[in-house]
């Protein structure tokens, strides 16, 4: 059983799985996923498209979904108790679901570590009694579960896999029919509608006044797995300017860019990957805001600022995410050459930090060990 809540995790469920295939043809796989497990002939017993939330008041509100899904799942763990299942990041829900596949002696490996290092480090021993590997990203991951003898491997960032620095802008706004000529604007909403919602509004009223004071602007928003055209499609109409939608192309409309508008999330380290200077953007629900700035223990939120151990993108979080400081932020970068290439270059930097690639074809070895009953490594 795979079990992932979120697109990111879909996306690294359906390789992994074409990669355990490789090494055992005969194997079935069930669980939680969207679009790329489907397509990958997954059973999805519970689409993930409709269990992502983000903000602890916001999960309240999405409870009798995820409540649901977890029973679905939950039942047919204890029907079938599979040889393994492997949660893929989705924390809060998953490692609730690793204690009852434990409970029913089934094998668990969680793939992609909660952030202990920011908050409740204090999880890790919990963490150790539901699951038999913990794989990590970062390898500064690896201590926190080492001081409490639990399981870890690190595997690396599937990213490294998956997106290359950018190519020549131009080349890639002509294939992706955008005006070759034009100074492009990503934008970079998030992949849950709840986010949508909240923030896509924002995104665009910042565009908005970047297209009224440099009309010669264009602006390109990539469809994520997770969302329809018509999850979009009442905000672009109300946008007032053209923003071109392009769907299963997301690296692609990275590399057409000169700037980035991006919410807090995978795609900040995407973007950092593909070397696009870019300002991020974070809101929930204001007690979520309060309750978490008292728990959370990191200096940045930014994947790419966390790795690098220093603010290289301008994060503007809650009452700071407005469309004047968010525009103003993206004319800072396109009108000041200095400080765009620093940060070019310190986005350079973290695909250095991140080491190597080949995390899912580690991944897949260490859930094959798991199969063949030898301890991962």
């Amino acid at each position: 059983m795979v079990v992932a809540g979120e697109a990111s995790g879909d996306m690294y469920g359906a390789i992994l799985v074409e990669r355990l295939r490789a090494l055992d043809p005969s194997l079935r796989f069930s669980g939680m996923g969207g679009d790329g497990m489907r397509r990958v002939g997954v059973e999805t017993l519970v689409d993930a498209n409709t269990m992502a939330v983000m903000g602890l008041v916001e999960v309240v509100g999405h409870l009798p979904t995820i409540v649901r899904g977890f029973k679905i799942l939950e039942r047919r763990i204890l029907t079938e108790r599979p040889k393994l299942v492997i949660f893929i990041d989705y924390p809060d829900f998953n490692l609730r679901l690793a204690k009852v596949a434990k409970r029913a002696g089934v094998k668990v490996l969680h793939f992609v570590s909660p952030t202990v290092w920011a908050w409740r480090s204090g999880r890790v021993k919990g963490i150790g009694k539901v699951v038999d590997m913990m794989a990590v990203l970062f390898p500064f991951e690896v201590p926190f579960y080492e001081r409490a003898n639990v399981p870890v491997s690190f595997v690396g960032h599937p990213l490294l896999d998956m997106v290359a620095p950018a190519a020549g802008r131009g080349a890639a706004r002509s294939a992706l029919g955008l005006d070759a000529g034009r100074t492009t604007i990503g934008l970079f909403p998030g992949s849950r509608r709840s986010v949508i919602k909240k923030l896509l509004p924002t995104v665009l009223q910042s565009a908005a006044l970047l297209k009224e004071r440099r009309p010669d602007l264009q602006f390109v928003l990539p469809l994520a797995s997770s969302l329809r055209s018509e999850d979009l499609a009442p905000y672009l109409a109300a946008a007032g300017f053209p923003v071109a939608v392009v769907s299963g192309r997301n690296h692609e409309v990275m590399s057409a860019c000169d700037a980035a508008i991006a919410v807090s999330g995978t795609v900040t380290l995407e973007l950092a990957l593909v070397g696009i200077p870019m300002v991020l953007i974070y809101k929930v629900a204001p007690l979520s805001y309060e309750i978490g700035k008292r728990v959370i223990k990191v200096d940045h939120i930014g994947l790419c600022n966390i790795i690098s151990g220093k603010r290289i993108v301008r994060e503007l979080i809650q009452h700071e995410a407005e469309p004047p400081v968010i525009a103003g932020e993206i004319e800072r970068i396109l009108d000041d050459r200095a400080y765009a290439e620093t940060m070019r270059g310190e986005l350079a930097d973290v695909r250095v930090k991140l080491g190597s690639g080949g995390a899912l074809d580690r991944l897949a070895r260490v859930a094959f060990n798991m199969l063949e009953h030898k301890q991962g490594s």
